[in-house]
């Protein structure tokens, strides 16, 4: 599994990686995470507001900082 983080480094997108890093952690799964600043691949998700997260290829959420709970949900499906 891999998860991206869209956001260029503001304080919102920071958060999110926090959270990500955290629902990973608690979970204890091998899980790729990347940062994405690169504005061309956020676009190409069709993001248009960050922080945005994706995991394995589908944007899960933009604009909104979602929850550790969240997350976690979306990784175990």
């Amino acid at each position: 599994m891999k998860i991206e983080i869209l956001g260029t480094g503001c304080a919102k997108c920071k958060k999110v990686t926090d959270n990500v890093k955290r629902a990973v952690e608690e979970l204890g799964q091998d899980i790729e995470v990347e940062k994405v600043e690169d504005i061309n691949r956020i676009i190409d998700y069709g993001v248009m507001m960050t922080p945005g997260v994706v995991i394995d290829g589908e944007v899960k959420v933009a604009g909104k900082i979602p929850d550790v709970k969240q997350i976690k949900r979306w990784i175990t499906g």
